[in-house]
C-alpha cells in the first residue's frame, strides 16, 4: 500500500507536463527555421530566470531584518524546476530533428518509432538513472549504513540520528553547505531529526530530469501519431502499464518492505514511476475527454495554466496573508484547513481569469 497525499503529486506532475510541453514548443520552433543555438541561449536565459526567482521567494526576510548571504538556501521548486528544464530541453535541442505534418507509417519500427529514433537521449537517462542508483546506494556516507533511505533522528530507535536523507542529505551538505539548505525538513517534526535536509535537494534533481523526460515522451507520442486518437491512448495507457509495474517491482507493492521504497522527499525512482503511472493514465483520461469526445475544455484550470509562474510566485509570497490565510479557531481541523485551502485556491483561479480576460501573462 502507498501512502500518498493529493500534495504529493503536484510537483512531480507539473514537472511531467512540463517534459511535454518542452517537446511541443521546441519543435514547433525548430520547424519555423529556428536555429538551434539561438533555442539554447532562450533556454539558458529561462532557466536563469527561473533559478534567480526561485532564490528571491524562498529567501524571505521582511520580517527577520537584511538577508545574510551565510544562510542563503540554494536549491528549491523553481531551482529545480529550472535545471530540470535546461537538462531535458538541451536534450531535445541536441538529438530531436522538427517532425513533418505527417509521417511515414510503413517503416518496421512504426510500433516503437517514438523511442527507437531518439536512443541516444535514453541512454543519457539511463545513464543519469544509473548515477543515482549508485549514489544513493554505494556512496559511504559517515556514521551511515551504506544506502540508508531513512529520517535519521529518533527514527531506527535512533540508530542513525545524524543520517537524515542518507547519501541526498550528504551530498547537499558537502556540497552547498549545511546553512545553505532546507532548516527545517517535515522528518523534524515527527523523528525529530537534528541535522538540516533539503527535499529539493541536488540528488534529487537527477529523478526531476527522469521525469521530466517521461513527460517529454507523452509529447513525442502526440506528434507521432498526430490525430490518430486510438494509437495515441492505447500508448498512453502502455506507458503507464510499464511504469507501474516497475513500480510494483521497485516497492512490493509495499509501503516500506520493498527494494526502493516510494519516498517524495527524496524523490526516490519508485516515486517517478509510481506519478509517472499516474500521469500517463490520467494524461489519457484527459486527451479522451477534451480532444476525442470534447466533453470539457479545460476550465477552470486552464487559467492557472497560463499564468502558472505568477499563481505560484503569487501564493508564495501572500500565502500567510488575509484573505488566504487566517487563524483558526482549531489549528487541528482538517475541515477548516481544508476550507482556508479551497477559498485560498479558489481566489488564484479566479485571479488567473481575471488575467487572462485582460490578457494580461507573465512569461520569461
Amino acid at each position: 500500500m502507498l501512502r500518498l497525499t493529493l500534495a504529493d503529486l503536484v510537483f512531480p506532475w507539473f514537472v511531467f507536463i512540463m517534459g511535454t510541453s518542452i517537446h511541443l514548443s521546441l519543435n514547433a520552433m525548430l520547424r519555423k527555421g529556428n536555429s538551434r543555438w539561438k533555442l539554447f541561449w532562450k533556454v539558458l536565459w529561462r532557466s536563469i530566470q527561473l533559478f534567480l526567482i526561485g532564490l528571491f521567494v524562498i529567501n524571505e526576510n521582511y520580517c527577520r531584518g537584511p538577508l545574510a548571504w551565510s544562510d542563503l538556501r540554494i536549491m528549491g521548486v523553481l531551482q529545480r524546476i529550472s535545471l530540470t528544464y535546461l537538462v531535458v530541453s538541451v536534450l531535445e535541442l541536441l538529438f530531436t530533428k522538427p517532425l513533418p505534418d505527417a509521417l511515414p507509417q510503413n517503416r518496421t519500427c512504426f510500433l516503437f518509432q517514438d523511442v527507437v529514433l531518439f536512443w541516444p537521449q535514453w541512454l543519457i537517462i539511463l545513464a543519469l538513472e544509473a548515477a543515482w542508483l549508485c549514489l544513493t546506494f554505494l556512496l559511504p556516507v559517515p556514521e551511515c549504513p551504506l544506502g540508508y533511505l531513512g529520517p535519521g533522528g529518533i527514527g531506527d530507535m535512533g540508530k542513525y540520528p545524524n543520517c537524515t536523507g542518507g547519501a541526498a542529505g550528504y551530498i547537499d551538505r558537502l556540497v552547498l553547505g549545511e546553512n545553505h539548505i532546507y532548516q527545517h525538513p517535515s522528518s523534524n517534526v515527527i523523528y525529530k531529526t537534528t541535522v538540516p535536509y533539503d527535499p529539493e535537494g541536488i540528488l534529487g534533481t537527477l529523478n526531476s530530469i527522469v521525469i521530466a523526460f517521461l513527460g517529454l515522451q507523452a509529447g513525442k507520442v502526440l506528434l507521432f501519431y498526430k490525430n490518430q486518437h486510438k494509437q495515441i491512448m492505447v500508448r498512453f495507457f502502455t506507458w503507464s502499464v510499464v511504469m507501474g509495474v516497475i513500480s510494483a517491482i521497485l516497492t512490493k507493492c509495499s509501503t516500506n518492505e520493498g527494494f526502493i521504497p516510494v519516498n517524495k522527499n527524496l524523490w526516490s525512482i519508485s516515486y517517478v514511476t509510481t506519478l509517472s503511472c499516474f500521469a500517463f493514465f490520467l494524461l489519457m483520461i484527459i486527451y479522451f475527454l477534451v480532444d476525442v469526445k470534447q466533453y470539457w475544455k479545460g476550465g477552470p484550470f486552464f487559467y492557472p495554466g497560463m499564468n502558472s509562474i505568477l499563481v505560484y510566485v503569487g501564493h508564495e509570497v501572500f500565502e500567510n496573508y488575509f484573505p488566504f490565510k487566517w487563524e483558526m479557531q482549531d489549528s487541528q481541523s482538517h475541515a477548516q484547513h481544508l476550507t482556508q485551502n479551497l477559498l485560498a485556491t479558489s481566489i488564484w483561479v479566479l485571479i488567473a481569469y481575471i488575467l487572462y480576460k485582460k490578457r494580461i501573462f507573465w512569461k520569461i
